[in-house]
């Protein structure tokens, strides 16, 4: 009786710690679903910075290079 009682209690404890090891395991899945879209949403967002950045300097040197033809057509005037 005693040794019947002991298995009880082995896979009653057995029981709970599948438990709490399934908990845990869906825990860390969540954690680390939220952290990939954390940083996929950096990354994007990054993305968005360095091509409004590029975009910028393309028209910067495009109007540099507008001023200096519009110079260089008021000096063929004269």
């Amino acid at each position: 009786d005693t040794v019947r009682s002991f298995g009880n209690s082995i896979a009653n404890d057995l029981a709970i710690i599948q438990t709490r090891e399934d908990f845990t395991k869906n825990t860390i899945n969540n954690l680390q679903e939220g952290a990939d879209k954390l940083t996929v949403a950096d990354q994007n967002e990054e993305g968005a910075n360095l091509l409004a950045l590029q975009t910028r300097q393309t028209l910067g040197v495009t109007s540099l290079a507008l001023a200096s033809q519009s110079q260089q057509a008021v000096l063929r005037l004269f």
